[in-house]
Order: structure tokens, then C-alpha cells, then sequence
């Protein structure tokens, strides 16, 4: 039965370390939009903050308790590579970098800084593993609830442009394996939180499928411009162009008549009162 009850923590394990490597690489679409946009404006920082703090405790406490930690270690070093290059990533397109500048110097530096410093001054070794398992289980229910931040915009904005469902849901099979894990392991520190970021991953795929029809909705009613108009302006510019060159000559030939029927009675009366003037003297020489 033991060995029976150690091939299921193996595979829970695995597939925990898997699925968990599909939730770290789920924000991929989103950091795409971020270098598309050349603008990390309207995403938020906090959840891989969060996250890699979260990740940097786990492997904290895997070394300390040291016995069935090896899967705990491989995913959550995993982790804190992929969650520091998001965070790099996010302060070099971000407008504003002081506040996640802030909340990385209070929660890696000072937070864990702090944690570690003191669990090894304040605590005995035989409790240090205990005391770290609650922190851990506390600020892993902090990941979970990060995401509410981005739950409570979606249902604000009715849009759910910054929630990415494959985050969602990898989250949620994530949760699964890894409360299996824990349960099967008798660590409660890994099982309990996992309850709670079951709850949290079916609540964000809820709320992506209902305002995933309303985001639908809204496009719809935007006004299209046919696209036959836009042909028809097209072969109308060179009619119009033809037309106004038609009208430019047909004019230059109306004023190039006109030049010589002005000048026309004028040179006729000039012509004529000459005639007058030489009449008499032709005829007298005739005479």
C-alpha cells in the first residue's frame, strides 16, 4: 500500500511539474500583446511578483524539510528563471516602473530577505520547515488571489482582453495535481491553498465565457464601412480626374476663340476707316 501510495505522489508530482510549466508559459499571449503595443499599460505587474515570491518560499521550504521535496524544487527553480524574465520584460515596456520597482524591493528583497533571516536566527532547525510551510501556505493563497484584480476589471470593463483563459485553466488543473500531492504526502501546506486556487481558476473561466460573448457583441454594433463603397470612390477618382481635364481644355479652346473675335471688330474698323480715308484720293487720281 506504501509503495502503492508513493507511485501516486510520483504522479501527482510529474504532472504537477508539467501542468505547472503550462501555467508558467500561459502569459506568453499576453507579454505578446505587451511587445506588440510597445506598452505594458493596462496589464499588471503584481501577479508575477507575487508569483516569484511564491516560487523563491517553496524552494525555500523544499530545502528545509528535504525529504520528497525533489519535484517542489524542480518546478519552482523553473519558476523564478521564467518569472524573473517576465518581470524584466513587463519594467522594460512599462510607462510607469516605480511601482513594481517598489513592490520587488518590499516583497524579494525585504520580504524574503526578512524570512529567511530571521527563521534562521528566531527559530529552531527542527521548527523551521513548520514555520516556513505556513508562510508558504499563506502566500501561495496570495498567487490565488492575485488574479482578483484582474477578475474584478473584467467585470467592471465587461472584457476580457487582460485575462487570458489558457492561464485560467492550466491554473486550475494545476491546483488539482498539486492538492493530490499534498494530501497523498500529508502535507497540508500544499494541499489547502490548492482548494482555494481551484475555486479561484473556475471562477476566472465563468467570467471569460460570459464576456467573451459580450466583447463579441460590442464589435458588432461598431459601425462597418462596406467595402463597395470603398471600390466605387475608387474608380470614381480617375472618372473625376478625366472630367476636369475635359473641362480645362474645353475651356482653353473657349478662350482661344474669343482672342481673335475681340480683336477681330477692331482691326475691321481700323481696316475700314483706312479704306475711307484712301478712297477719295484713289478716285481722284482716276479722274
Amino acid at each position: 500500500m506504501a509503495v502503492f501510495s508513493g507511485d501516486w505522489v510520483l504522479a501527482f508530482g510529474l504532472l504537477g511539474n508539467i501542468i505547472s510549466f503550462m501555467v508558467y508559459l500561459a502569459p506568453m499571449p499576453t507579454f505578446y500583446q505587451i511587445y506588440k503595443k510597445k506598452s505594458s499599460e493596462g496589464f499588471q505587474s503584481v501577479p508575477y511578483v507575487v508569483a516569484l515570491f511564491s516560487a523563491m518560499l517553496w524552494m525555500y521550504y523544499a530545502f528545509l524539510k528535504s525529504d520528497n521535496t525533489t519535484l517542489l524544487i524542480t518546478i519552482n527553480s523553473v519558476g523564478c528563471f521564467i518569472e524573473t524574465t517576465y518581470i524584466c520584460f513587463y519594467l522594460f515596456y512599462a510607462p510607469k516602473k516605480v511601482p513594481t520597482l517598489k513592490l520587488i524591493v518590499m516583497l524579494i528583497v525585504c520580504g524574503f530577505g526578512l524570512i529567511v533571516l530571521s527563521n534562521q536566527l528566531a527559530v529552531k532547525a527542527s521548527e523551521r520547515a513548520h514555520v516556513v510551510g505556513w508562510i508558504c501556505l499563506v502566500f501561495s493563497l496570495c498567487v490565488f488571489i492575485a488574479p482578483l484584480g484582474i477578475v474584478r476589471q473584467v467585470i467592471r470593463t465587461k472584457s476580457v482582453e487582460y485575462m487570458p483563459f489558457l492561464l485560467s485553466f492550466f491554473l486550475t488543473i494545476s491546483a488539482v495535481m498539486w492538492f493530490f500531492y499534498g494530501l497523498l504526502l500529508k502535507d497540508y501546506n500544499i494541499a489547502i491553498p490548492n482548494v482555494l486556487g481551484f475555486s479561484f481558476g473556475v471562477l476566472q473561466m465563468v467570467l471569460y465565457v460570459v464576456y467573451k460573448n459580450a466583447d463579441k457583441s460590442d464589435k458588432k454594433k461598431l459601425p462597418e464601412i462596406p467595402k463597395n463603397i470603398i471600390i466605387l470612390e475608387e474608380h470614381k477618382i480617375p472618372e473625376l480626374t478625366e472630367q476636369i481635364i475635359d473641362i480645362v481644355k474645353i475651356s482653353a479652346l473657349l478662350n482661344a476663340e474669343k482672342i481673335p473675335v475681340a480683336s477681330m471688330p477692331i482691326n475691321d474698323g481700323i481696316e475700314e476707316a483706312r479704306e475711307q480715308e484712301n478712297m477719295p484720293k484713289e478716285i481722284e487720281v482716276k479722274m
